[in-house]
């Protein structure tokens, strides 16, 4: 059974760090396409970041030069690591695989930034 498994959420303070996870049991992780999305309170669910399988990467204006994804094929996870956070970012954070005619949800983690 495919599952995808977001961790690494948490309450940090403004400025501060975190790094997420998404780590995936799925056959063939390499060649899927893996993004990140994050919804608020109220608010439409929306895309932050991706990367191909190629390591090719986006992000929305909002997270470019704080947010950085990357992926280990080894271990079949994505990361997401996210630096001078503001409180703008909460939500909750959750990561998608798409390929071979596939796409896989994870549960979603909860990212909560005070000021």
């Amino acid at each position: 059974q495919v599952q995808l498994v977001e961790s690494g959420g948490g309450l940090v303070q403004s400025g501060g760090s975190l790094r997420l996870s998404c780590a995936a049991s799925i056959r063939f992780f390499s060649i899927y396409s893996i993004y990140w999305y994050r919804q608020a309170q109220g608010k439409q669910r929306e895309l932050v970041a991706s990367i191909s399988s190629g390591g090719s990467t986006t992000y929305v204006d909002a997270v470019k030069d704080r947010f950085t994804i990357s992926r280990d094929n080894a271990k079949n996870t994505v990361y997401l690591q996210m630096n001078s956070l503001k409180p703008e970012d909460t939500a909750v954070y959750y990561c998608k695989a798409i390929g071979l005619g596939y796409n896989y949800w994870g549960q979603g983690t909860q990212v909560t930034v005070s000021s």
